[in-house]
């Protein structure tokens, strides 16, 4: 009977998700639903940063790390994360060079005042971390999401997702996505929430829903803290959390 009350509750949220995306200035850092804008042409874009995910008694640390991101052409973005990766608590403890997600931002439609943006972000993850310590995947994975914004005022709403490939012993294919609501607060601050969804990621996974909350202070045009927090709401039982200094220039 609770199974099928789980499964209730993640159509119920599923449902409003998909109203948040339908209605899709910023996302990304410091938020688990990303955004369609890339880094402006030939700038800099960079987050010293850490992650964390607590899952019953086990939990993931991924920091410091470091996301740089360029934009070479209009409208492109490359990017590059190294994370220094924790695992721990039921499992062994280790730490160590995690895995190294590339990726390209291409951004194919503009906002306009009937239209959302709309970019194309798909990533590679090389599998460099040692996956016998839990450190990574074992196996190169992919993530191909779609993302879309629209704004208007101090307020900006944005979302996508679409599926990640992981062909690694014990892991699955599995859909992702995400709805996220924020506003501006003058010139520096920023709060916003969203809804976060991941599918089964391993065979013995359920995937999980979560709600998360956070924002960013800008202190100048080129330096800024962000951070995060959430807790899964349907599904697995996730506690997440982020936290970041960023540059652009």
């Amino acid at each position: 009977m609770s199974g099928r009350i789980d499964v209730a509750r993640i159509i119920t949220l599923a449902a409003g998700l998909i109203i948040l995306l339908a209605t899709c200035t910023f996302a990304g850092p410091p938020f688990l639903t990303d955004d369609p804008e890339p880094v402006d042409y030939r700038h800099w874009e960079n987050y010293f940063f850490a992650t964390g995910d607590h899952e019953g008694g086990d939990y993931t640390i991924n920091g410091p790390a470091v996301e740089l991101n360029y934009g070479p052409l209009p409208d492109t973005q490359l990017s590059l994360t190294v994370p220094m990766t924790s695992v721990g608590g039921n499992t062994p403890a280790a730490s160590g060079l995690g895995d190294v997600q590339l990726g390209v931002k291409y951004r194919f439609l503009h906002e306009t005042n009937g239209w959302p943006q709309m970019a194309f972000y798909p990533a590679v993850t090389l599998p460099v971390g040692d996956a016998s310590r839990g450190l990574g995947n074992g196996r190169t994975w992919f993530q191909l999401p779609l993302w879309l914004q629209k704004s208007w005022g101090p307020w900006t709403t944005c979302g996508g997702g679409d599926v990640t490939l992981n062909s690694a012993p014990g892991h699955r294919d599995y859909p992702f996505g995400g709805g996220l609501l924020q506003r501006d607060f003058g010139e520096h601050l920023m709060l916003g929430g969203e809804l976060f969804m991941q599918g089964r990621d391993m065979d013995d996974d359920r995937g999980f829903i979560a709600a998360n909350f956070g924002g960013s202070f800008k202190f100048t045009d080129h330096f800024s803290v962000l951070a995060s927090a959430g807790h899964s709401i349907a599904g697995e039982a996730h506690i997440l959390w982020y936290f970041a200094f960023g540059w652009a220039w």
